[in-house]
């Protein structure tokens, strides 16, 4: 819908400035659709991540990697200076809640197994992501003792 609104930013303005429709009163400021083309910017990554999810081949053991470009993309706006004081707002509360659900998966082995497995990722996916040793070895230790529980 943002999208749209952005692409179509002339007609809207006509719209909306056009008396006899009486909108005149929503009709947005400059600083508004700058607000709205930066907003459009940087959902950007969710409805990928969103996108990607939906289809027929996601797995779990992509879930970390995903939450780790997230925060890439949202870190990264968050210190640029193009952004608006209302959109660096809204980033930080984004990263937060990221930032939460990124810690549920600390308690849940399964996306560690399922990372150390996948033959993209293996442990040098948490070496590449700046992993602290200790995290790395346990997840290499849930891995094993996972499989001496099953077989």
């Amino acid at each position: 819908m943002l999208d749209f609104a952005v692409e179509h930013r002339e007609p809207l303005n006509t719209i909306m400035g056009d008396r006899e429709m009486k909108l005149r009163d929503y009709k947005l400021s400059e600083e508004d659709w700058r607000i709205a083309v930066q907003l459009c910017n940087i959902l950007k990554i969710f409805k990928h991540t969103t996108l990607f999810f939906s289809r027929s081949t996601p797995s779990i053991a992509m879930v970390i990697p995903a939450m780790d470009h997230i925060d890439a993309h949202l870190a990264t706006a968050a210190s640029s200076g193009i952004y608006s004081v209302a959109i660096k707002a809204a980033l930080a509360i984004g990263k937060h809640t990221l930032n939460q659900y990124y810690s549920k998966t600390d308690h849940l082995e399964v996306f560690r197994i399922a990372m150390v497995l996948h033959p993209r990722h293996k442990l040098k996916y948490f070496e590449k992501a700046g992993w602290q040793a200790d995290w790395i070895d346990e997840a290499r230790s849930i891995v094993e003792t996972e499989f001496k529980r099953s077989y």
